[in-house]
């Protein structure tokens, strides 16, 4: 790794960028950079400073993502939702419930191992 330095009066300060990806960082990586930045501070920074944060909290984005879709899939299968058409309202309230022990699970499971 090669630096370059640039200097400002007497001192030389050091050409550092960190790139940054064009992906926008959904909730579960928000979550994630949350996680890391208070309970793994040197883990964060590290990453941060090689650039690797990105990638990894775009990572835990859709492995979260596609975890939820999946379960969600599963849990509809065991307890059917009731008839969207009939009673709307129920629908939805069944729909959030499983929405809801689902995003617990992917949360705890990946987002803040």
């Amino acid at each position: 790794m090669e630096l370059t330095y640039y200097r400002k009066g007497d001192y030389l300060f050091p050409n550092l960028t960190i790139e940054s990806s064009e992906n926008p960082i959904g909730k579960y990586g928000m979550l994630r950079r949350t996680f890391l930045k208070e309970h793994r501070g040197n883990w964060y920074q590290s990453m941060m400073l090689t650039g690797k944060l990105d990638r990894h909290l775009l990572e835990i984005e859709k492995t979260a993502q596609e975890r939820m879709e999946i379960l969600v899939a599963g849990l509809l299968q065991e307890h059917t939702a009731p008839d969207k058409e009939a009673d709307p309202f129920a629908w939805a309230a069944h729909m959030n419930m499983l929405t809801a022990m689902v995003e617990e699970c992917v949360i705890n499971d990946i987002v803040y191992r």
